[in-house]
């Protein structure tokens, strides 16, 4: 036999398929699968009830003042004297927190500008970096993000639903 011809049948040899692992090792691996789809589900239910939860505090905390809170508060609504106040990730999180609907990429800047204007200048493409950061949030289930009636991607802070318990019927 020839080294091309024995590299071919050792080439197909390993293009078969593998053997299966033992049962038990299939069944920790179903199970564990199972669990992550299971935490994973928890987490997005989590986090939308973080951002609920955030959501009214920090309405609250605008509408009677920050003195309401203590530090501890603050700091766990990203809005304390904490080391990193001034963070993109963090800004981008209150201005969507505060918002009461979606906002354009364009609106996150011009808040952001508002609120602290040195913070953008530091970075080369401001645009991107908020686009980028917003995406995060909505990797992370902090934010979604959809399509607007003019075609613009828009994004949210995530919060629960709220039922309106007189008509029982949802909304936003």
């Amino acid at each position: 036999m020839s080294f091309m011809e024995s590299m071919n049948s050792s080439e197909n040899a390993t293009r078969t398929a593998p053997s299966l692992p033992d049962p038990h090792v299939q069944q920790v691996l179903r199970a564990a699968c199972e669990e992550l789809h299971l935490l994973l589900e928890r987490r997005t239910e989590i986090m939308k009830r973080i951002g609920s939860i955030k959501q009214t505090m920090t309405g609250l905390a605008n509408m009677f003042g920050e003195d309401i809170l203590g530090d501890d508060t603050l700091d766990l609504l990203d809005r304390g004297s904490g080391g990193r106040r001034s963070g993109l990730t963090r800004t981008c999180r209150v201005v969507l927190m505060e918002a009461c609907r979606p906002l354009g990429m364009k609106e996150v800047c011009d808040h952001i500008e508002a609120k602290i204007p040195t913070l953008l200048a530091s970075h080369k493409d401001p645009k991107s970096s908020v686009t980028t950061v917003l995406s995060r949030l909505v990797a992370y289930g902090e934010a979604v993000s959809t399509i607007d009636l003019d075609g613009r991607r828009v994004w949210k802070w995530v919060a629960e639903p709220k039922i309106n318990q007189q008509e029982q019927h949802w909304i936003e």
